[in-house]
């Protein structure tokens, strides 16, 4: 009996009845409606979240290429701008060079007509100098013929007598005085 308990068990097992396949297809419908459920309240809500971030991300990587983009312009634009103000720091240089050029060349110009100034005067000054001692030298002559005819007459002697005063005159005064 256990035999046939053993073969009615197996053969109901594997026996397609009216109540499996109900069971079977009430477990799919179920399954379906549980698919959908979930599908509406969890897929869905995930779905819509996923597709969101994927937006925000895409939003983001558009956004870093365009700062990436403008701070790159903004770079061009600074490099320019620092090549300017090297350009125009040289400009300043220059100029200011130049400028110190043309005050040394200036202020030679100066030195040397302070300079020439300074000879002329030096030369007018030994002029006048020289006129003063020209002036001193014949008034000196003119003491000296004085008194050497103020000998000549007291002494009223003959021409030897005169050679040898012109003589003992001349070299109380110098020779020097004669030569200048």
């Amino acid at each position: 009996m256990l035999l046939a308990t053993e073969a009615e068990g197996l053969s109901r097992l594997f026996d397609l009845d009216f109540q499996l396949l109900a069971d079977a297809v009430l477990m799919i419908i179920a399954m379906f409606v549980l698919f959908m459920v979930a599908s509406h309240f969890l897929f869905n809500p995930v779905r819509k979240m996923m597709q969101d971030r994927q937006a925000k991300i895409k939003g983001e990587l558009e956004q870093a290429a365009t700062d990436q983009k403008s701070a790159a312009e903004k770079r061009a634009l600074y490099e320019e701008k620092l090549n300017q103000v090297d350009k125009e720091a040289e400009e300043i240089l220059s100029d200011a060079r130049k400028r110190g050029m043309e005050n040394e060349a200036r202020i030679v110009a100066q030195a040397k007509e302070e300079a020439a100034k300074i000879v002329e005067r030096a030369r007018t000054e030994a002029e006048l100098e020289k006129q003063k001692m020209a002036d001193e030298v014949k008034r000196e002559m003119i003491a000296v013929a004085s008194v050497m005819a103020a000998k000549i007459v007291q002494a009223n002697i003959d021409t030897n007598a005169q050679h040898e005063l012109i003589d003992e005159t001349l070299k109380e005064i110098g020779d020097s005085t004669w030569l200048s």
